[in-house]
């Protein structure tokens, strides 16, 4: 019969996802370099296996533990804020089927947390020239494509004082996404899964909407 006792793997892990938490949440790090750092400050220079790093969807939870500790105050406000710029921009995106995605969509923004998206456009360049005659000056990137075989481009940019990223994925491309969830967390909604969610304050998680 199989223990039910937490194995000294778990307990690791369990530490590391806390660490990385924190420096999510009191730094503005993403989820990748905040488990490295973490891993490094508890393990030091010794080798991490691959099987005591948490994956995102602890981490994330951490960090709402984290939030609801230390922030209670504050963040509720801020991620509605950052939630209602969102579905503004959103609304002026509409042409290129915006998608919210991260820290504003999960619920676990705080104090340091962008706003992420998804734009879907037959030319990176629509959107570009689309910005540029809206007066927005922004910074060319990239970042994995959702299926990890190339590269999306994300323009950058401050809007309303807030930092936004848009990730821009063809128009066909569309379809093949279908609905994102991973163990039931939606990774992403669309405008009026994201006004639902703005119509319920008191809820700060997205997985009772349908994107």
């Amino acid at each position: 019969m199989p223990s039910s006792f937490p194995t000294d793997s778990d307990l690791l892990r369990a530490e590391i996802a806390a660490a990385a938490a924190r420096l999510i949440a009191e730094e503005g790090a993403d989820y990748a370099t905040a488990k490295r750092k973490a891993a490094r400050q508890i393990l030091g220079n010794n080798k991490v296996r691959g099987d005591v790093l948490p994956d995102n969807a602890m981490v994330e939870d951490e960090v709402r533990a984290y939030n609801a500790l230390f922030f209670a105050d504050t963040q509720p406000a801020r991620l509605r804020h950052l939630r209602e710029l969102a579905v503004r921009l959103m609304r002026e995106l509409q042409q290129f089927q915006p998608y919210l995605t991260g820290a504003v969509l999960n619920g676990t923004a705080g104090e340091h947390s962008d706003i992420h998206m998804q734009l879907f456009a037959d030319s990176p360049k629509d959107v570009e020239i689309f910005l540029l005659n809206k007066g927005i000056d922004f910074e060319v990137s990239e970042s994995p494509h959702i299926n990890r075989q190339e590269e999306v481009e994300v323009l950058s940019f401050l809007w309303q004082n807030e930092g936004v990223h848009l990730a821009l994925y063809e128009t066909d491309a569309l379809r093949a996404f279908g609905t994102s969830r991973k163990n039931t967390r939606i990774e992403r909604a669309a405008l009026h899964a994201v006004e639902v969610l703005l119509a319920a304050p008191e809820s700060t998680s997205p997985e009772s909407t349908s994107s």
